[in-house]
């Protein structure tokens, strides 16, 4: 059964508070469109909630602050999301991390880029940021990791460069349509990531063989599953168990192919908070940026609040860490 975000009250009671055979909310990071990622997770929803014996509701939405909104307004009890979002679920909305997705290929993670038109005259960075005001530019909402938070830190950050403000034109948009953008010439160069090119490849051939990849970041840890804290303790083990133990038991080749249509992942592997540490990374060099592009009062003030970023960051690090 298919819940839309919509449908959902904003006061709605906790599991916890109701029936506990009430339905839990799974909600699903937008990877395309929402009826697409819907379209992929249902065979596994499904079969979590005949383990769980309790009706299991997967919410899609279109953009990232959407979910986030819906994880805020405690509308979603377990949810697949990038290590940003979930980041916020857990220091903000009492949330944690029970599993990180794995593929096929053994990979540990994957690549934020940029990409342009194969035939494109930008064939290196030094061309792209010798001419401020000059390209078109399309990346991922705020809260996309590989869409803007990436590319923003490692790539224009360490050039003094604001991405917003470098360029001629700045479109938002998700990495399928930035993809397409650039391969009809809509735009010049967008961000992007290498296991959605990979999936953009497969739905779009010819549009990818229009595509170039100019840079590419540090390896960047797979999205993982989190669950709300204040479920019960015995739900939230169950969920963990099936989450981490699918594909791998008796019925393997089916629930396999479950995943395969996933973003061709082939499970989930246990995980915890400190998963998430370097994404908090990401937070502290942006605190940081944004501290040394702002006016100061005194060289004491601006002193002091770096002394803050760090402190809060080092703090950070630890409570993910357990310790």
């Amino acid at each position: 059964m298919v819940c839309l975000l919509a449908a959902l009250p904003a006061g709605a009671a906790t599991p916890g508070d109701v029936d506990p055979q009430a339905p839990l909310t799974f909600g699903i990071l937008p990877i395309g469109g929402p009826a697409e990622s819907l379209e992929a997770w249902r065979p596994m929803l499904d079969d979590l909630q005949k383990a769980l014996g309790r009706q299991v509701r997967p919410v899609s939405v279109t953009t990232y602050e959407g979910i986030a909104q819906a994880i805020s307004e405690q509308r979603v009890d377990i949810a697949f999301l990038s290590g940003r979002l979930a980041l916020d679920a857990v220091t903000r909305q009492n949330m944690q991390v029970i599993g990180q997705l794995t593929r096929g290929d053994g990979s540990r993670g994957y690549y934020a880029v940029l990409v342009v038109a194969a035939d494109s005259r930008l064939r290196t960075l030094a061309q792209l940021f010798a001419h401020p005001g000059k390209w078109r530019f399309a990346r991922g909402e705020a809260l996309s990791v590989s869409g803007y938070l990436v590319p923003e830190t490692q790539l224009f950050a360490n050039r003094g460069v604001d991405s917003d403000t470098f360029f001629a034109s700045v479109h938002v948009d998700n990495h399928q349509n930035n993809a397409l953008a650039v391969s009809n010439g809509e735009v010049d160069v967008a961000t992007n990531n290498t296991a959605d090119l990979e999936r953009f490849q497969q739905h779009f051939p010819e549009q990818y063989a229009r595509l170039r990849i100019l840079w590419k970041s540090s390896l960047i840890p797979h999205a993982v599953i989190v669950i709300r804290n204040d479920l019960p303790a015995t739900l939230r083990a169950q969920v963990a168990a099936f989450i981490t133990g699918y594909g791998k038991g008796k019925d393997g080749p089916r629930e396999e192919a479950n995943l395969k249509r996933i973003h061709d992942i082939s499970g989930f592997a246990p995980a915890g908070n400190a998963e998430l540490v370097p994404f908090a990374d990401i937070e502290y060099t942006l605190e940081q940026r944004r501290a040394s592009s702002a006016q100061w009062v005194s060289e004491g003030a601006r002193d002091a609040r770096f002394h803050k970023i760090r402190s809060d960051h080092d703090g950070l690090v630890a409570r993910l860490r357990g310790k």
